[in-house]
Order: structure tokens, then sequence, then C-alpha cells
């Protein structure tokens, strides 16, 4: 599993494809927070807000990501579907589970990479407050915690995705269409009140709702089982496809 994880960082870092997802993540949350005058609908210009915060960018990231992950993870395993790779793993000495796994992970990281040079965002915001330091450092830390935990239940479902088809368009199709559906889709169909009480149930099974949570600054137990046991579905999802293939 550890070889084939570290295959799988190697062909981020050694290709054009990890550089071009970072750099992209990186330019549009940069334009969209420090460049770009507010847009009360859609972001919000850090700069020419009234409190020393990151709440705009903790709201937007999410949207960004929802559409780069499933980008990166499109090629997971339909690429090995398409050139006939996903055979010769079969025949390593790694298991079904350990293949995804190693993909999983290798996804997961390439997040955290692309989050770690957001950390200048917290800095900057943190000496331009006035007074310096006024911003809720705690509600700041919980929030890039949601956001790893949100952006490791995209890579899951991306890579779920990619093992429906062994063709990547589709693939990045269907991770797009199901991270937005997770994450607003059930929002957006709870808030229209039309089946009364069970609105609130599928409010709840939302990722966006428990995200929320998580930005007010507290990590609860409930949001950590939600999010875990969302990737656990995804990734035996994957498996289950894996498994059918090498019938």
């Amino acid at each position: 599993m550890r070889a084939l994880y570290f295959k799988e960082i190697k062909s981020f870092l050694t290709s054009i494809i990890g550089y071009i997802f970072i750099l992209i993540f990186l330019i549009a949350s940069g334009l969209l927070h420090w460049v770009m005058p507010n847009n009360k609908y859609l972001y919000a210009n850090l700069l020419e807000g009234t409190e020393s915060n990151l709440i705009p960018f903790f709201d937007i990231a999410p949207f960004i990501l929802l559409i780069l992950i499933p980008a990166i993870t499109m090629r997971m395993i339909a690429e090995e579907r398409r050139t006939g790779t996903i055979e010769l793993l079969f025949t390593r000495p790694i298991s079904d589970l350990n293949i995804v796994l190693a993909k999983y992970f290798a996804g997961v990281t390439l997040v955290i990479f692309s989050l770690i040079p957001t950390i200048v965002y917290y800095i900057s915001m943190h000496y331009l407050g006035s007074p310096v330091g006024i911003m809720d450092d705690g509600a700041t830390i919980t929030s890039y915690i949601g956001l790893i935990l949100l952006g490791s239940v995209f890579v899951s479902i991306g890579l779920f995705a990619s093992s429906l088809t062994n063709n990547q368009i589709v693939a990045f199709i269907i991770g797009v269409f199901l991270c937005f559906l997770f994450y607003s889709g059930f929002t957006l169909l709870g808030s229209f009140v039309l089946l009364g009480n069970f609105d609130s149930v599928i409010q709840y099974v939302s990722l966006s709702y428990h995200y929320d949570s998580i930005m007010k600054g507290v990590v609860d137990t409930s949001d950590i089982v939600y999010f875990i046991s969302i990737i656990g579905l995804f990734i035996f999802a994957a498996l289950t496809v894996i498994k059918t293939l090498k019938k």
C-alpha cells in the first residue's frame, strides 16, 4: 500500500496535474478574497470586511474544491481501466482495499498540500485586525479541520466516480454532481419545506450542515462521525465496484 501511495503522490508532483490543482485553488481563492471587490451574493473581499476573520474564505472554498477535486480524482481508476493497468494492479500482492486506500490518501494529501499556503491568509488577517490578534483563532483552526474533512469526503466521492467508468470526463461530471448533491443539494431540498418534519432529516444529511457546525468553533463528535461515515460509504462503494471488475 505504501508503495502505491507514494507512486500516486509522485504522479501528482512529477506531472503538471498536482501543481495545476494547487495553483488554480490558490489563484481562485486569492482573487475572490483579496483582489476582487465585494459581491454580496457570491463572495467577500477580506480587506473590505468589518471583522477580522476568514469566514468568507471558508464559505467559498468548498465550492472551489467540489469542482477541482473531481478533476484530480477522475483519472485515479478511470485511467487505469482505460489503459488496462488495473489488471496489473490486481496481480500485485496488495489487497483491493489497500489499492483504494492508497489512491484515496494520495488525493487527501494533495488537498492538504493545497491548503497549507492559505495559512498566509490567517497570518495576514491576524495582523490586520484592530487590535492585532482580535480574530477568533479557535474558530479558524476548527474551520481548517472542517475544510480538510470536507475535502476528504470529496476525494472519496471522486474516487468512487472514477471507479464507475473508464472515461475521465464522465467520472468528472459524476464526481461534481455527487459532491454538489451532498454539499448543497440536500440543504436546498430540505429548505423547500415539502416533507414537513422530514426536511430537517434531509438537511442533516447535507455536508454543509456539519461543515457549518464545525466552522462555529466547536468540533462535535457527531460531526466527525458523520464525515468519517460518508468517507467510509464511498470508499466501500468504490471497493465494491473494483471487486466486480475482477470477475
